[in-house]
């Protein structure tokens, strides 16, 4: 898509939407937004949960001939399956017990406007399909009702699902990815956004200072380094929670490098094992690999969330990690990324005993084969379930997506 938005223009859209920061995939986005806005395109915004997703479709109405229509933003992923059809589309009334009157839904508050369908990809199979005749016609029935109505709406909706991913699993219509795909907006994760980062904390110190009364917390030069260093799993979203928290418990407004650690997560550094590299890895460290291997397996499936290593790359290197720890071998370095996993040496470490985790994931490659992505995630899954008892909410939690997400994989 040819540069074509003036940058004062961009600088602009982002200040209405309070939207801090310079990096180059920012800026771009926010212009791909201002580019399509005076169209009716269908347009899907991707990104890791927490990045700010919802400022765009806001921005993509706002500089749109439907600016003065209604925008309703809906966040798919908070509504039961059973009434979403009735949410969205409305329902007549007696069509089913709960139906005292009619209802109108978000479609048609949303006529002649712009709605915002976020968490779309967590959206059942029949509400897709509604969605995707909404999508191709225009048209749409009210729940209970054979009474065709039309909606003139533009429709962008968000994700911080695998879509493609989704469809391969059944999760997700083919058709209805290819009719929301028609302009795709992807956001940068908070620690690719370099400086950013402390442009966002230094705005939020300010509104707590303001919102509390009292002085704006500041960071050492060490805090800063360790800003910098954490990869932030809840991106923005997290930074602001945070400096939030600092400003109001800390009792130094200048926050120390010490201070700055003891809020952040205290199972960070055990969720993601330690990387030698600029990029991988919770902080740069060059702390010796966690030789717990349940938290190496849940280090490996964040990281091929977050890097998309290849399938067969991340399956040699995870039935290395077992082999060598069996064999008291060093561990081995990813082929191709020059991150290297360290360990204790075998020289001075006796060989280690073989854990039960190891012994669970012993057919990692079976006869040979390597086993597919599908076949890791549910064996991971169903570790982290077995080792919190069986509690779904804490299982969520600890893989980092919703209870509802996590319920549809073990179904």
């Amino acid at each position: 898509m040819r540069n074509s938005i003036p940058q004062a223009e961009i600088q602009r859209a982002k200040q209405r939407q309070r939207m801090i920061g310079n990096s180059p995939e920012l800026n771009r986005a926010v212009e791909v937004a201002l580019l399509i806005a005076p169209t009716d395109v269908s347009v899907l915004v991707t990104g890791e949960s927490g990045v700010g997703k919802e400022s765009f479709p806001q921005i993509i109405h706002q500089n749109s001939a439907r600016k003065h229509g209604p925008y309703v933003a809906v966040n798919c992923g908070a509504i039961p399956e059973g009434t979403i059809d009735s949410e969205l589309f409305g329902h007549k009334k007696g069509s089913f017990t709960d139906a005292v009157t009619e209802r109108s839904g978000y479609f048609e508050e949303a006529n002649g406007g712009t709605i915002f369908l976020d968490e779309v990809g967590e959206l059942p199979m029949p509400t897709q399909a509604r969605l995707l005749r909404v999508l191709e016609s225009g048209e749409y029935m009210k729940v209970g009702s054979s009474q065709v109505q039309r909606a003139d709406i533009r429709v962008v909706a968000a994700t911080n699902v695998d879509l493609e991913a989704a469809i391969r699993e059944g999760r997700f219509r083919q058709d209805l990815y290819y009719r929301l795909n028609t302009v795709t907006i992807s956001l940068p994760p908070l620690r690719d956004r370099g400086d950013d980062l402390l442009l966002l904390f230094r705005l939020f110190a300010s509104d707590y200072a303001d919102k509390y009364h009292m002085p704006p917390i500041r960071l050492s030069e060490e805090a800063e380094r360790l800003m910098l260093r954490y990869r932030w799993p809840g991106n923005v979203r997290e930074l602001k929670n945070l400096v939030e928290r600092l400003s109001v418990i800390a009792e130094d407004r200048l926050i120390s490098e010490e201070v700055l650690r003891d809020q952040l997560p205290p199972n960070a550094d055990q969720r993601h094992p330690a990387l030698i590299t600029h990029q991988q890895g919770p902080f740069i460290t060059d702390e010796p690999l966690l030789s717990d291997n349940r938290q190496q397996m849940g280090a490996m499936y964040g990281m091929l969330r977050d890097v998309k290593m290849s399938i067969n790359d991340l399956s040699q290197l995870l039935y290395h990690v077992l082999q060598g720890q069996q064999q008291g071998q060093q561990m081995p370095s990813l082929p191709g990324t020059g991150v290297m996993l360290t360990g204790e040496d075998p020289q001075t470490t006796a060989k280690p005993t073989t854990t039960a985790a190891e012994a669970e994931f012993q057919d990692i490659v079976d006869d040979g084969r390597i086993l597919t992505l599908d076949e890791m995630e549910q064996k991971y899954i169903e570790m982290v379930l077995k080792h919190n008892n069986g509690v779904r909410k804490k299982t969520a939690e600890d893989l980092n997506i919703s209870e509802r997400t996590l319920y549809r994989k073990l179904k």
